[in-house]
């Protein structure tokens, strides 16, 4: 075996761990707002998140995957780019997630591409058309999921209204699941091709594998099924944090307006997905959540949204950066550049191990939740902003 292909399979790797990453990083985008009602447990909640997460390859295709794959030129794209973008995101995700934040996995493997780009070629690396897609969404995509979640949460009132429901009703509670295996096929579907389209970039880079005619990158089909089963493995195993943020953190949600928020996020989701663009899942999931929110006359915590809205204006910068600088590290002359990248991954190691053993689990995040009876007030849907937002 060459020593080529032997690091080929090395990045792979890497790209799957950020695959899982990616998958309990996210995993609160579709789960956070049926744990938070109590509409599954926990434990179970993640397992439903992950069928329909791995559900999306049966259905859809590569147009996501191949966006990404065209962020750095082929020419380029080889493996000290590619291993710095990954580890890039993988840092990002990992720190984020630590300290509970939602942010976008899609917009930190973006920045890591961009940043491994420009250190190993300059601006010209770039397709710069690819990356206008992924810019675009970053405004785009929370527009959109606050604003229709905004006002599915009045329609969802009218019904209330109409046939007097409360908050907890179980037609609710049936369709906010059922709108929740909706975002986790979104998530699987949109967040699986990143790493598909990461894969295919260095296979390509490497000389493994052609573009066709027309410029697209056939993905293999070994690819995307790894693809899917590490971000589905990831879902499962939780990331409980950024769920106890998103579903806890934010507002107070009930089934009506968790059914509503989910709607948000199944509209930008799938909108984008269609289109071949790497939308943020968390950008629209959060922002349905606040849409959702402000409609239902629950509030927000402008603070814990002040945070989440600053991890996401700094997560293109900050993953550029780090990725520019870990290709630099793997450019050092010699014997230097193996005791860098290897030292690097020692305390990336051992950083990750200990995060892994020492964060909260379901329970800890069932434990927080409101009871049934303390969710079941109903508050009528006046847009209404708090400063301090939900007290428990």
């Amino acid at each position: 075996m060459d020593t080529l292909l032997i690091g080929v399979i090395a990045v792979i790797a890497l790209a799957l761990l950020f695959d899982f990453t990616n998958g309990f990083h996210d995993a609160a985008n579709s789960v956070s707002t049926v744990v938070a009602t109590r509409v599954l447990p926990a434990k179970w909640a993640v397992w439903f998140s992950a069928f329909f997460n791995f559900l999306a390859y049966f259905f859809v295709g590569t147009a996501v995957a191949n966006t990404v794959a065209k962020v750095v030129n082929s020419d380029v794209s080889g493996i000290a780019v590619v291993f710095s973008a990954l580890i890039a995101a993988i840092v990002w995700n990992y720190a984020t997630w630590w300290i509970g934040m939602p942010s976008s996995s899609s917009h930190a493997l973006i920045g890591g591409l961009v940043g491994a780009g420009l250190s190993a070629g300059g601006l010209d690396a770039i397709d710069w058309s690819a990356v206008q897609k992924t810019a675009v969404a970053i405004i785009a995509s929370p527009l959109v999921a606050f604003t229709i979640a905004f006002l599915a949460m009045y329609l969802v009132a009218g019904s209330q209204k109409l046939f007097t429901l409360p908050d907890n009703a179980r037609p609710f509670k049936v369709l906010q699941l059922i709108s929740a295996g909706a975002v986790s096929f979104g998530h699987g579907a949109n967040d699986a091709q990143k790493t598909m389209g990461v894969v295919a970039a260095l296979l390509v880079g490497t000389g493994y594998l052609e573009a066709d005619a027309g410029g697209d990158i056939p993905v293999p089909e070994w690819v995307a099924i790894s693809a899917y089963s590490a971000i589905a493995l990831g879902t499962v195993w939780g990331g409980w944090k950024i769920i106890e943020t998103m579903g806890l953190r934010i507002t107070t949600l009930h089934a009506a307006s968790g059914l509503a928020a989910n709607i948000g996020a199944v509209t930008a989701i799938f909108g984008a997905t269609g289109y071949g663009i790497p939308i943020s899942t968390t950008h629209a999931a959060g922002s349905s959540v606040m849409g959702a929110g402000v409609s239902s006359g629950r509030g927000l915590n402008l603070k814990v949204v002040g945070e989440m809205v600053a991890a996401w204006v700094v997560t293109l910068p900050a993953t550029i950066t780090i990725a520019w600088l870990v290709y630099k590290l793997t450019q050092l002359p010699g014997a230097a550049a193996w005791v860098a990248v290897a030292s690097l991954l020692f305390v990336l190691g051992g950083a990750i191990a200990y995060a892994m053993t020492h964060s909260i689990d379901a329970d800890d995040v069932e434990g927080e939740i409101p009871l049934e009876e303390e969710l079941a007030v109903h508050v009528p849907p006046v847009p209404h902003i708090e400063g301090q937002g939900p007290v428990r």
